[in-house]
């Protein structure tokens, strides 16, 4: 992984200059409700922290107590340090039923000193099959980043601290489902998932360095909540979408330059450009302009 640490030796400035300031604490008990993990779940200090835990008997995890409708999504999370082979930290949102929409980040353990792999995925009407995956800039065990979910009607931009890595557009003209209709909660969870997740199962996880735990705070929702059949952001005059400047955002000159710099130097896998993949042809939305 020798051209690894070179790359993070020469990281622009400024992408550096990018960095989200943390949020201001809140409770993370008025958000969230733990879903499993018989214990190993913990909401702590107040409310300004919550971990997830695994150990050979179980992971755990969490989901949100609202539902949203489109938003820009915060978290502030720090991932399993040392060797975390084997093990995945999920961090999505997510509908309901067999046609549900998802947004993905994922994050992949690896063997100490070898970097993490961050999975993103997009399910729309149940179809997945959109996978990026990258490399971060940084050590995501050392302290807490932040991972961002913008998604409106017209597109989602996954970003790291404030640097876009990734954008699916809706290409519903293209014959694209577009996930826009579905309610999603936030979801995640921290699991074992040795048989796939590490070199492609090559590594399995080692019990020894049990309990593993990742540690999530500064969560941030401008969003509309769904709520009883109805957005919070059918009112003009709705706080929660923060004046609506989100609901339209997209990507200026500036945050397309950062895109295309981290793709062409961070991205190790792009479904868009697997024609093994898909000897028939690439994905519509691949090919489309």
């Amino acid at each position: 992984m020798a051209s690894y640490t070179t790359t993070l030796i020469l990281l622009p400035i400024f992408l550096l200059s990018f960095v989200v300031a943390p949020a201001s604490a809140a409770d993370l008990n008025q958000d969230f409700d733990i879903t499993w993990g018989d214990g190993r779940a913990k909401i702590l200090n107040n409310g300004e922290l919550l971990t997830l835990s695994l150990d050979k008997a179980s992971g755990s995890g969490f989901q949100s107590k609202h539902e949203y409708l489109f938003g820009k999504i915060d978290m502030q999370l720090k991932l399993v340090p040392g060797n975390s082979a084997g093990t995945v930290t999920a961090y999505y949102l997510s509908s309901k039923g067999s046609t549900w929409d998802e947004i993905d980040f994922e994050f992949l353990g690896n063997l100490s000193g070898d970097p993490y792999i961050l999975h993103t995925n997009v399910f729309s009407q149940g179809k997945g099959n959109r996978e990026q995956q990258f490399y971060l800039w940084f050590d995501p065990t050392a302290d807490f980043h932040t991972y961002s979910i913008l998604w409106n009607s017209q597109r989602i931009i996954f970003s790291v601290d404030g640097t876009p890595i990734r954008e699916f557009k809706n290409q519903e003209s293209n014959g694209v489902p577009f996930p826009k209709s579905q309610p999603m909660r936030i979801y995640s969870s921290l699991w074992n998932a040795d048989d796939w997740a590490t070199r492609g199962g090559l590594v399995k996880t080692d019990w020894s360095q049990a309990p593993f735990t990742a540690s999530y705070r500064n969560f941030s929702a401008e969003a509309c909540v769904w709520t009883s059949g109805a957005s919070s952001c059918s009112s003009a005059t709705s706080s929660n979408a923060n004046n609506g400047a989100w609901l339209s955002q997209d990507l200026d000159s500036t945050s397309q330059d950062r895109l295309k710099w981290v793709q062409t130097n961070y991205m190790i896998y792009n479904y868009c450009a697997d024609t093994k993949r898909f000897p028939q042809g690439l994905p519509v939305e691949c090919t489309a302009s």
